[in-house]
């Protein structure tokens, strides 16, 4: 009798497992073969799902990026919730994104690196990535100016200036090796304070 296989369910998994093997051995020493021995496949069952450790470092990320990409959009659904609280949650939500993922940063802050070395414009590269994320933010800081919450101050400058505090947060969690990132925490939560009427 033939095992019936979830292919979807199975690729999930080896991104879940996979992502665990980039943490503990970095992108450069992560192998195929590492990443098959920890999800329990051999290696040509993984070449079925994956064709390169690349292409599944990036299914790794992207889907660690949807997963925070649920929950904002579970915030994003409670109408009742004030521009300014909304603003929060969500501020709080990718600050603790970012203590949560400290090992992670570290692995694609090294896998950037290699990207830029190559000539491959890693700005590019992020802001693909992001482009949600920065959208996400314009939309609430429009809402709150629409409603009065907020001054009605230039929405793409506010939402650089917040996105900078993240990647600042980022940095200090994957370079500085900071545990925590309560300084950021409370200059996102100055910065709300600051553009409230």
């Amino acid at each position: 009798m033939a095992i019936v296989v979830e292919h979807d369910k199975r690729k999930h998994e080896i991104l879940q497992k996979s992502l665990d093997v980039f943490i503990d051995e970095g992108y450069e020493d992560a192998t195929f073969q590492k990443i098959a021995d920890r999800c329990g496949i051999t290696r040509t069952t993984l070449y079925i799902y994956f064709k390169n450790k690349h292409e599944i470092f990036l299914g790794s990320i992207k889907a660690l990026l949807s997963d925070l990409e649920i929950k904002l959009k579970s915030i994003m659904k409670d109408e009742t919730l004030s521009a300014e609280v909304l603003l929060r949650k969500v501020l709080r939500l990718l600050a603790a994104s970012c203590e949560e993922n400290k090992k992670l940063y570290n692995v694609l802050l090294n896998y950037l690196m290699q990207l830029k070395k190559s000539g491959i414009d890693t700005n590019e590269r992020v802001r693909r990535r992001t482009i949600r994320l920065r959208h996400l933010m314009s939309t609430i800081l429009i809402k709150g100016i629409q409603n009065k919450e907020f001054k009605d101050l230039n929405v793409k400058d506010l939402n650089e200036i917040l996105y900078g505090l993240l990647e600042a947060g980022m940095f200090r969690i994957a370079v500085l090796n900071q545990n925590n990132i309560s300084e950021i925490d409370n200059a996102l939560n100055t910065v709300v304070d600051s553009i409230k009427m």
